[in-house]
């Protein structure tokens, strides 16, 4: 671990760098690469010094929330106001040249109702409502089996549905 590094990182300029960052998106791989340290680094950090815990989140948060509430949207469907051109044809007589034609844009607000998405929806649903909308209902391990059996089984099915995904994708792009 780089020692005493921390140190620039817990000053105001170094915390708010952090909370900026985590703002912007980055993820703590690319944070702690721009700190100059590995991410197994940061997370120490975070567990030692609760000032650069709570920057990342304070940058995380707002976010988050942001992207939160956009998907919530989708999958309900929402109202919006929109402005549409209108074009316009006006009439001029002008003397001497007879009758002039000037097409004239104008813009009108119309709202606008955006259906709900699906993907959002169902997005939402396995993440909220796990119990309920999950793919596959999660397996209790065998009873009796000794904990290596136990992980030993579940690899095999992690596997299994690895290989199927794979098989599905190259079905998909044949």
């Amino acid at each position: 671990m780089a020692k005493g590094k921390y140190t620039q990182w817990l000053t105001d300029d170094g915390l708010l760098r952090i909370t900026g960052w985590a703002r912007d998106g980055l993820t703590n791989e690319q944070i702690a690469h721009n700190m100059g340290i590995t991410t197994p680094t940061l997370w120490d950090w975070c567990n030692k010094y609760p000032k650069i815990s709570n920057a990342l989140k304070e940058g995380k948060a707002p976010v988050d929330l942001e992207v939160e509430n956009a998907l919530l949207k989708s999958a309900l469907g929402f109202k919006e106001k929109v402005r549409k051109p209108i074009k316009r044809r006006i009439e001029k007589q002008v003397a001497g040249k007879g009758k002039i034609v000037e097409e004239v844009i104008d813009y009108v607000e119309e709202e606008v109702y955006v259906p709900p998405q699906t993907v959002a929806q169902v997005f939402w649903l396995k993440n909220r409502r796990p119990d309920r909308w999950r793919d596959k209902p999660v397996e209790k391990p065998t009873e009796g089996a000794s904990p290596i059996d136990q992980i030993t089984e579940q690899i095999f099915k992690l596997q299994k549905e690895q290989a199927e995904a794979q098989d599905a994708d190259t079905d998909a792009n044949s």
